[in-house]
């Protein structure tokens, strides 16, 4: 799961399923003139608000979460995830409106003392408040752009070296300076043994450099991540807010590597940043 690919919308979302979860634990209702040592239930104790409001609430603001972070949403009966998710924090939000409304019902006793029906109680008013706010949060996010954007910051990569790039200097490298042999010479090549860098003989001459240089990038939108074959069923989904590095070029796609190491071809290159 990559949560660089969460929105503000699902900051909102995960907050408000925070507060319903603290809001179970308080009163369901109060009532005036029950005695100090009454024992008011939480949310826990009625089970109508337990199925309706606090768990349809916390399910639908994890299936929200949870599918965002997915490269490939899954879906049931040709939906995503996401908007049963959608569907389950709307529905939480009513349930909470209609025992606001009717906090007596399926109480039969209210406690001793007591001549008037019973209040919401703090519980059950901060229930309606992050029910409210968590399936506002979760119709929105679609439709504003500005609880559409990365709720994570990208962290931008310090001077990235190419793609299989060795250091100057390293193993191997032309313009190292040759191990000294006995006696503190540098040594040198047996006559008819080629010179670093110069292509020994039956190998053709290497072909010049290119002008594509490996560079980092982000998307403004998620898009799909396709096979180097060619097959249409894509390996990976490319999230915003998240550096990919750009390996090869073919016409107007770009060749991508993931952070996980796999690559494919992003065939909609259009809009992207450059790191």
């Amino acid at each position: 799961m990559n949560i660089r690919s969460l929105t503000r919308g699902d900051g909102v979302v995960i907050g408000a399923a925070v507060l319903l979860f603290i809001a179970s634990f308080l009163d369901l209702y109060s009532v005036d003139g029950a005695p100090d040592d009454y024992d008011l239930p939480s949310l826990w104790g009625s089970g109508p608000v337990v199925l309706g409001v606090v768990l349809a609430g916390i399910i639908g603001a994890a299936l929200i979460v949870v599918v965002r972070g997915l490269p490939q949403p899954p879906k049931v009966a040709g939906l995503d995830l996401g908007q049963f998710g959608i569907a389950f924090t709307v529905f939480a939000a009513w349930s909470a409106l209609g025992n606001i409304f009717d906090v007596a019902g399926g109480i039969d006793n209210v406690g001793p003392g007591s001549s008037d029906g019973p209040d919401a109680g703090t519980g059950l008013i901060l229930a309606l408040i992050a029910t409210l706010v968590m399936a506002a949060a979760a119709v929105a996010t679609p439709l504003v752009p500005a609880l559409k954007g990365a709720l994570l910051p990208a962290a931008r990569p310090a001077a990235p070296q190419p793609y299989g790039a060795q250091p100057p200097g390293g193993y191997g490298y032309p313009g190292a300076q040759q191990p000294a042999s006995f006696g503190g010479q540098p040594q040198q090549p047996f006559a008819g043994q080629p010179q670093p860098g110069q292509p020994q003989p039956g190998q053709p001459a290497p072909a010049p450099a290119g002008d594509f240089s490996p560079f980092w990038f982000a998307v403004p939108v998620p898009r799909p991540l396709f096979p180097e074959d060619g097959s249409p069923t894509p390996i990976a989904e490319l999230a915003p807010g998240t550096w990919y590095l750009a390996v090869e070029q073919r016409g107007p796609s770009l060749v991508a590597q993931t952070q996980d190491g796999r690559r494919g071809v992003l065939q909609d290159t259009s809009g992207i940043q450059r790191g």
